[in-house]
């Protein structure tokens, strides 16, 4: 029985589960579930008050699906080893000899795992999904500590709230996660009366905030002194993939307007291919490095942000060898051709001037 996966996709499973695991306590939860089906690869992992599954589309699996869980005390050797391996490589994983088998094609990596049984974490999670609102204002009580360690499941997360003693869902791309609210005892404990429903919150709120109309929303930060065009890149994967399709679909809507010049077709033109090319490019480099793409997207908005990217293109060009200088000569060449005046034409005769 073996699976086989993008080594990097493989610790990207890992990081998003890893800070839900239980205390050592629990034997059978101080560990990341591995599951494998025709499908999916699954990373699973619960503290008993939040719970986190992360998947992955495999590249094939050989035999019957497993399942098998892997101690806490393996999971930094088994990051560092995965993150070892190049993005491009694909790891077999294999169950054998009470043990799971990682495999890349210049190192192999194997862990004893956990023989016991694990919770029915896909009821738990389906029940979560499914459950019906049970109150009209649900106002539920969570433990911070707990809801920040869905950080790492990804930049951008959807959450539905159901009612005061329901789990909260969490939901990214591949993963589905879940947290229980603090029960009503504990949430009376010390607990500030202002704060126990939603009416009671507005009663206390309402001399702080009687001076503004209830119409502004969050988008609607801003300054007076702030322009209304917005120069800042995206930093997260999630925004940048819109933009960009936005850019490719605004560029070529474009290129159908009558009348318009030649110079301003190519422009659009070539804003659009160029829009096009680096979603396909983060789309791969998404695929088989998320940490590293998240990383350049934000690096990127940086450097957008600075304004300086035509000192940092003419340092890459450098540093990769090529001659910049010449570019600029023949940019400058171009630019002068197009600004010299041109010769009118047509019938200069004494007459036709009369």
């Amino acid at each position: 029985m073996s699976v086989t996966i993008n080594a990097h996709q493989l610790r990207r499973l890992i990081d998003r589960t890893i800070n839900h695991i239980g205390d050592e306590d629990t034997e059978v939860l101080h560990g990341i579930r591995l599951e494998a089906d025709s499908t999916y690869l699954y990373a699973v992992a619960s503290d008993r008050y939040t719970v986190a599954a992360a998947r992955y589309r495999h590249h094939g699996l050989d035999g019957e699906p497993f399942a098998r869980t892997l101690p806490a005390s393996c999971l930094t050797a088994l990051r560092e080893w995965s993150d070892a391996q190049p993005g491009s490589d694909t790891i077999i994983i294999a169950t054998k000899d009470g043990r799971l088998w990682f495999t890349a094609p210049n190192s192999e990596l194997a862990i004893g795992v956990n023989s016991q049984g694990y919770f029915d974490w896909r009821g738990v999670l389906r029940g979560v999904l499914e459950q019906t609102n049970g109150a009209e204002n649900a106002f539920p009580v969570l433990d911070t500590r707990l809801l920040a360690r869905f950080a790492a499941a990804d930049t951008t997360l959807r959450f539905r709230v159901t009612a005061d003693q329901q789990g909260v869902l969490v939901v990214g791309k591949d993963f589905l996660g879940a947290q229980a609210p603090i029960n009503a005892a504990r949430a009376r404990l010390g607990a500030d009366d202002s704060l126990a429903t939603l009416d009671h919150v507005h009663a206390t709120w309402q001399h702080t905030l009687a001076g503004s109309a209830a119409t502004t929303t969050v988008d609607d930060i801003t300054t007076e002194s702030e322009s209304g065009l917005s120069l800042e890149a995206s930093d997260d994967i999630t925004s940048t993939v819109e933009d960009l399709l936005k850019q490719v679909l605004r560029s070529t809507h474009n290129l159908t307007a009558r009348d318009m010049r030649p110079e301003m077709l190519t422009a659009h033109a070539v804003s659009g291919v160029t829009a096009w090319s680096a979603y396909r490019f983060l789309s791969a480099l998404t695929a088989a490095d998320p940490k590293l793409a998240a990383t350049v997207v934000a690096e990127t908005a940086d450097e957008l942000e600075a304004g300086e990217i035509g000192m940092d293109a003419w340092d890459a060009a450098k540093a990769s060898g090529l001659d910049p200088e010449e570019w600029r000569a023949e940019l400058d060449a171009q630019l002068v051709k197009r600004e010299a005046p041109t010769e009118q034409t047509g019938d200069k005769s004494p007459a036709s001037a009369a």
